[in-house]
């Protein structure tokens, strides 16, 4: 940027909330000598909650990458550094023999925050499409392939090139369906064995091929918080088998009412307000646990979490005050977070904060299970598959839809009896749902 005065700005990983420490850097947008606006995304970051995209707080020149792909850094870390335009006539009014001005304070804010910047005539990112339609090429830059985030997620995990696949999204964007048909297509990789392991991949072990996978990101994280939680809390399980068969016969009545049009109505919505229900009544149930003291926190509220099995790996979003929702709006709820969580679309805020968990085990045939405490809540309840059996009915044996539900909990918070109460009561309303009429 001659005859002005730029400074060399750094930015470094801000604090994403909710008392996130380091962030993996997943992919970069901008390469070394290419020319940002304030506010483009400069990099996608995976958090133990979400991957996101950081924006750029002031315009410029990208004069280094302070980070690697699949670098581990802490909040607060240097990741990028942007040589800044100069403000409108600072051309006309700095000294041209002056040095460059020069700031190696990080800067750690996120859009809407910080230094403005006007934008600068950039380069426009290759693969970006125009508002118009696809972006002209860069000749002699490379093209970098466009897709969400959760796709390219999914194409590192299968050790895909991006570049190599071609996109029928919008904009030539990369779907998760162009992924799916490029590895259907795909021929085998010959992998060669080394003599010594490497850290990712397939090796010759003794016994033949193994495959050793780095645990990071979501995975991680998950990991970390299930042996926290079988560490620090002492869990019991209770189990409760209930006939369903009239929550089922909602479900498809209310998949049929006009004033559920456009809802995605499933028994998971059913079963959250038959929870929400009864911890009305049990409120030991949505609690948890202060080491200072040591001290029980009953909330008065319920931010309800849904255990979703997400390609980053598990994540539990939650619904924040639950509580305050008709049972249409909370069906809507859901159906919008697991999606959101299924596409890596959750925020820090919306993956942290809850107080009650529901885990869906029915939707892949399971049964029953026993679920292990989300860390700092009191109880988990999950449910299994309703399929049809033999079952004492009016007198008679009849064919009912049968659902095993199963709740773990805390029994520094929760003793045998309040948890077998709570069970028995979410059951009742679930065997009999004109009580959610009757409650509501």
């Amino acid at each position: 940027m001659p005859g002005g005065v730029t400074a060399r700005r750094i930015f470094a990983l801000p604090d994403l909330g909710e008392g996130l420490t380091e962030a993996e850097i997943v992919s970069w947008h901008v390469a070394v000598g290419d020319v940002v606006a304030l506010n483009q995304v400069l990099v996608e970051v995976e958090t133990e909650k979400a991957v996101v995209e950081l924006p750029s707080p002031f315009a410029g020149a990208v004069t280094e990458l302070l980070a690697a792909e699949g670098a581990t850094v802490a909040v607060g870390s240097p990741i990028v550094a942007i040589d800044t335009a100069p403000a409108p006539g600072e051309e006309d009014t700095a000294d041209t023999n002056s040095d460059e001005a020069v700031s190696e304070e990080p800067i750690t804010v996120l859009v809407g925050y910080g230094p403005e910047a006007a934008a600068p005539s950039r380069r426009r990112r290759a693969g970006r499409p125009h508002r118009g339609g696809p972006a002209p090429p860069l000749t002699g830059a490379p093209v970098r392939p466009l897709a969400a985030p959760p796709v390219r997620f999914m194409a590192r995990q299968q050790g895909v090139d991006l570049a190599k696949v071609a996109g029928h999204g919008p904009g030539g964007i990369i779907t998760r369906e162009d992924l799916a048909s490029h590895l259907a297509n795909a021929a085998p990789a010959v992998v060669p064995v080394a003599e010594s392991r490497p850290a990712s991949g397939i090796f010759l072990g003794q016994q033949g091929h193994e495959t050793r996978t780095p645990v990071r990101g979501v995975q991680k994280r998950m990991a970390e918080a299930m042996v926290r939680s079988v560490a620090d809390a002492p869990q019991a399980c209770v189990f409760l088998t209930v006939d369903v068969t009239p929550t089922m016969e909602l479900v498809a009545r209310l998949r049929e009412n006009r004033h559920f049009a456009g809802i995605r109505v499933t028994p998971l919505a059913v079963v959250a307000r038959a929870v929400l229900l009864a911890l009305r009544a049990h409120p030991a149930l949505n609690a948890s646990w202060d080491d200072d003291g040591p001290a029980i926190v009953t909330k008065h509220y319920v931010n309800l979490g849904i255990a979703v099995a997400a390609p980053s790996g598990l994540l539990v979003p939650n619904v924040k005050s639950a509580h305050d929702l008709s049972l249409r709006d909370l069906a809507d709820a859901l159906s919008d977070l697991t999606v959101a969580a299924r596409e890596g679309r959750c925020t820090p805020t919306e993956l942290t904060g809850g107080t009650f968990t529901i885990t869906n085990v029915g939707v892949f045939g399971v049964d029953a299970g026993v679920p292990l405490l989300n860390p700092g809540e009191a109880a988990i309840l999950a449910f299994g598959t309703a399929q049809p059996r033999p079952w004492a009915y009016e007198g008679k044996v009849a064919l009912r839809d049968v659902c095993t539900l199963s709740l773990a909990f805390d029994h520094r918070l929760v003793d045998g009896e309040a948890a077998s109460r709570f069970l028995a009561a979410v059951g009742e309303i679930l065997a009999d749902p004109t009580t959610l009429i009757a409650l509501s």
